[in-house]
């Protein structure tokens, strides 16, 4: 196997958050080196510090303890080589797609023509041809979250960061989405950092599975994701995936357990 290059590196982090009439530990001591080109899950209970590790990633907000390194440089500030993409779309209503999409290179002084011709790639990556002039009122909950994908890529940003991005999504379109999202990161070749409530999606996803504890959030165990991937309808219906999601599970379900204590 070939070595694998560490892109983030997160070293004994942790996150208090205190206003004065309450501190809560959110994050404590939490380690983890993510690879290159890998797309590493993140799962735990609610309230496990999972979205607030995203946002320390992203700049954010800064640890009260601890290193996040970016290529052996600390965050210390909202990091542009870091994409985000949440739940909510976050689009523009008034802007059309290719508008959306070409938002964070018109703030960047991107020339018109270089910035088409951007948008074109990515319109084209995330199966938009044919919206490009839609508005986000006219598209679906999944086509509103492929813009949202686009604009973040058409800013070439080194990882992407996803907070439950598909969680707001029905059943089926989530589905469309995960099968999507493991296209264009082989496509695209971004590390991807994916933070989600839902074991079966990690599995379906995942390169490796980092499983935090109840609050305050530690590292409670980091698996390797052996099965084959695309995940199709045969690994999902195989043996190996139903063990790998029990595994998960059975940790999960102990911290949320010590949570309701």
């Amino acid at each position: 196997m070939a070595e694998q290059t560490t892109i983030l590196s997160i070293q004994d982090v942790s996150k208090t958050f205190d206003d004065r009439t309450v501190c809560v530990e959110a994050v404590e001591n939490f380690s983890l080196e993510i690879y290159e080109g890998e797309l590493v899950c993140i799962v735990g209970s609610s309230g496990c510090g999972k979205s607030t590790l995203l946002n320390m990633l992203a700049g954010f907000t800064q640890p009260t303890a601890g290193k996040l390194l970016l290529h052996n440089e600390e965050i210390v500030k909202v990091e542009p080589r870091c994409g985000m993409i949440f739940q909510a779309y976050a689009l523009f209503p008034w802007k059309t797609v290719r508008e959306n999409i070409e938002f964070g290179l018109k703030m960047k002084r991107t020339p018109s023509a270089a910035r088409r011709k951007v948008s074109d790639t990515y319109i084209k990556m995330v199966g938009l041809e044919g919206f490009e002039d839609s508005y986000p009122s006219q598209l679906s909950g999944g086509m509103r979250q492929r813009v949202a994908l686009a604009r973040v890529l058409a800013n070439d940003p080194e990882i992407l960061l996803m907070d439950e991005p598909f969680a707001a999504l029905d059943a089926m379109t989530r589905q469309v989405m995960q099968e999507e999202l493991v296209r264009i990161q082989k496509e695209s070749k971004k590390t991807v950092v994916f933070v989600t409530h839902n074991i079966e999606e990690a599995v379906i996803l995942s390169d490796r599975i980092a499983i935090m504890s109840a609050r305050p959030g530690r590292l409670k165990q980091l698996l390797i994701n052996p099965l084959p991937k695309p995940r199709d309808a045969a690994v999902r219906q195989s043996a190996e995936f139903a063990q790998l999601k029990e595994q998960i599970w059975n940790v999960v379900r102990e911290e949320v357990l010590k949570g309701m204590r």
